[in-house]
């Protein structure tokens, strides 16, 4: 590791490859943070702030924050560093991943997380303020839990229809289909050490889309995921078309009828080779030929 550089009020230093920015911080007596959060991003101007005032507004203290830039050219880091000196009161880190794809930024990210548990998130989300105490209560109740899944909401996360679509998903995803998950990176809580212990976000080993999936597989190994009905998060809507980034019908339903038993197969021996055919490494997630623009004026 070399040696700290000073430039100003920011110091860097290179870290296997990656440079971390670190800003300042209030400095206290308190303990650690038990959690943190890893947010990778790449040119999310346009959403990024709005997922990051929500993630000032979490009632869960202390909180280390990491926040991956992967080669953003629209603003996105100077944004994460104006964000990062005006809230002294989080753990922020700034990392500068310089390979392309969201699977090193995230591997980036959790190398330096130093807490307990740890929170995936996605750069257009927007997370309620207790978020991460909820997921907190929930790992405190059961030490043999490793990973909890919020539930993506559509705006009402309080009306009676959502509120039986969270139960119906835990129940069938949680209570009966082991080593599944309803919901992409952007709502993943996991107890570190078991994250670690899985090999966490590995780009050699699963390079493709669908790495949340392939990857709570393998975190199913280290143990139970807890049911979280009443946990939601709200990702945007730009998302139009996922077609050219995401499984097929057929596969998606294959995924769902495997047995825990042959996960392994479907996920490396059947799944891997077709979307390697198809060419769905995790990097055509850069190209947003599936999103729509930002509603202009809404801050997100």
């Amino acid at each position: 590791m070399e040696q700290p550089r000073r430039n100003g009020t920011m110091r860097s230093l290179r870290l296997s490859g990656d440079v971390i920015i670190v800003l300042p911080m209030t400095k206290n007596s308190s303990p650690g943070p038990d959690w943190s959060m890893v947010i990778a991003f790449y040119n999310e101007a346009g959403f990024l702030p709005a997922t990051l005032a929500s993630l000032a507004a979490q009632t869960l203290r202390p909180l280390q924050l990491i926040l991956v830039d992967n080669g953003s050219t629209d603003g996105s880091l100077a944004l994460a560093e104006q964000f990062a000196a005006s809230h002294t009161d989080i753990d922020v880190r700034l990392v500068c991943e310089p390979t392309p794809g969201q699977v090193h930024a995230l591997a980036a990210g959790l190398r330096i997380a130093t807490s307990a548990f740890v929170a995936i998130g996605d750069a257009d989300t927007f997370y309620p303020p207790d978020y991460l105490a909820s997921a907190d209560a929930i790992f405190a109740a059961d030490r043999r839990v490793v990973a909890i899944f919020a539930h993506d909401s559509a705006g009402a996360p309080d009306s009676w229809r959502e509120r039986l679509v969270r139960r119906l998903r835990d129940a069938l995803l949680i209570g009966l289909a082991r080593g599944q998950t309803y919901a992409g990176g952007y709502a993943h809580l996991f107890r570190s050490d078991a994250l670690r212990a899985a090999g966490g976000y590995a780009p050699d080993h699963w390079p493709y889309v669908l790495k949340d999936h392939e990857l709570v597989n393998r975190v199913a190994r280290q143990g139970r995921f807890g049911r979280a009905p009443h946990l939601w998060c709200q990702p945007s809507d730009r998302r139009a078309d996922r077609s050219g980034v995401r499984w097929t019908l057929g596969e998606r339903l294959l995924y769902h009828a495997t047995p825990f038993a042959a996960k392994d197969w479907f996920f490396y021996r059947f799944l891997a080779p077709r979307l390697a055919a198809r060419g769905l490494q995790d990097t055509v997630l850069r190209q947003r030929r599936w999103a729509s623009a930002p509603v202009p004026g809404s801050g997100s």
